[in-house]
């Protein structure tokens, strides 16, 4: 599963909404930052939904970092 179908699977927010607020996260904008200055681009989220956004990205980057590592534990064992 792909970071902006699992976010919006666990959300519910437009997939256009979550690609620019992911979009801006990774440009090291802050929350607080996207809601007030960059409502265009999200679509008028507010820091709660922004915040959920933020929560499942992590959650997915963890997931497949553990997955990465589970997997490359399995090939090593043959």
């Amino acid at each position: 599963m792909q970071k902006i179908a699992f976010i919006q699977s666990n959300t519910g927010l437009p997939e256009k909404s979550i690609v620019n607020t992911v979009q801006l996260l990774e440009e090291d904008a802050t929350v607080p930052f996207i809601a007030r200055y960059r409502k265009e681009r999200t679509g008028n989220l507010d820091e709660v939904q922004i915040g959920d956004i933020v929560k499942y990205k992590s959650l997915f980057e963890a997931l497949e970092k553990r997955k990465g590592s589970i997997l490359k534990t399995i090939e090593e064992q043959g």
